[in-house]
């Protein structure tokens, strides 16, 4: 099985391995999970953050205990914005935050200068996914980085980037292709640590209209998933919220799949499958807070069964939730979550 999954990575995608688990009358279940391993494994987020052995633990732990097909290191929208030298907070308990600061167009002369493989924390979570693919047998190892449009934001802060999507969008394109080559630096760095899956999170893109969504965030993936197509590395865009009217974008950037958030927010997860090509994986989209943190164990497992049987018609669904599970998320949850997974079976 492990072979037969890692074949089909390396060949076929992300989509032909849920299309050939589906084959086999069963569902790939990715959690997006991270968090939750911290207070297991008594380690702060600032620790891992700054100290990779103790991130792998972490992710060690979550892979060891609950057997995920996908596992991910913790989400951190932080990292390319600090090691372009923004100014970032670094809770001992809470994820790190970029604090919104003035910035001008012109500091990007100079930030060409910036080698972003020399910051440590870029380093760091390069280093943990050595070790992920040291330490880690049977399951297929995934990585976080931002979006284009996501990191503009955080340089510029949010609201002056969605301002100048519509008044100077010239500026805001200079900013993105900016973005775009650092981000495919770190890109190219997690694929020699041994990245199998690239996420790239764009939560901050919903804000843009179809059109802006294009040029502002669709179109710079594109050209990230496009000129690393040849390593056979899996792409996949991760966009927080509605993005029903934005789906079709998202695809055309030649992602090998879409992560989706919960219903909650608009999602009608059966309805997005059928306009997705089966080329593309549809992933979701069990909320993260309302179901996995505060709900009980049955209600999660209730949910998940739901869900499943509601996509059953679709071969290349992707069980996962809408985003990062919180820390304090029971581990009881991610029992439910995955014992629902493993136990569905396919009706056709």
């Amino acid at each position: 099985m492990v072979q037969t999954r890692q074949s089909l990575i390396n060949k076929k995608g992300l989509a032909e391995l849920a299309c050939h688990a589906y084959e086999e009358g069963r569902r790939l279940a990715v959690p997006l999970m991270g968090f939750p391993g911290l207070n297991e494994t008594g380690v702060s987020i600032k620790l891992a953050q700054q100290n990779y052995g103790e991130h792998y633990r972490v992710i060690k732990y979550l892979a060891k205990r609950f057997e995920p097909d996908m596992i991910f290191p913790l989400m951190d929208l932080s990292v390319e914005a600090n090691a372009l030298g923004r100014y970032t907070l670094f809770p001992k308990d809470d994820s790190a935050t970029v604090v919104q600061d003035v910035f001008h167009i012109e500091e990007l002369e100079a930030w060409e200068a910036i080698n972003i493989s020399f910051d440590n924390r870029i380093m760091g979570y390069v280093e943990t996914m050595k070790l992920m693919s040291i330490g880690l047998n049977g399951v297929l190892r995934g990585a976080y980085v931002a979006g284009p449009y996501s990191l503009a934001a955080l340089i510029m802060g949010a609201s002056k980037a969605a301002m100048l999507s519509l008044t100077e969008p010239d500026k805001l394109n200079r900013l993105c292709e900016f973005c775009t080559e650092r981000i495919q630096e770190y890109v190219r760095l997690l694929i020699g640590a041994g990245a199998q899956v690239i996420c790239i999170l764009e939560p901050s893109a919903v804000m843009l209209g179809p059109n802006q969504f294009k040029e502002f965030s669709a179109r710079y993936i594109r050209h990230i998933s496009t000129s690393c197509r040849f390593t056979g590395i899996n792409f996949v865009y991760h966009t927080c919220g509605n993005t029903t009217h934005l789906i079709d974008k998202m695809t055309e950037a030649e992602v090998d799949g879409v992560s989706l958030d919960s219903s909650e927010v608009g999602i009608n997860l059966p309805e997005i499958a059928q306009r997705v090509s089966r080329d593309v994986a549809v992933i979701g989209n069990i909320n993260p807070t309302t179901t996995m943190l505060s709900g009980t164990a049955e209600a999660v497992y209730r949910e998940v069964k739901a869900l499943l049987q509601a996509m059953d018609p679709y071969p290349h669904f992707v069980l996962s939730t809408g985003c990062d599970l919180p820390q304090e998320t029971p581990l009881a949850n991610i029992e439910a979550f995955m014992a629902a997974g493993r136990e569905h079976k396919i009706t056709r």
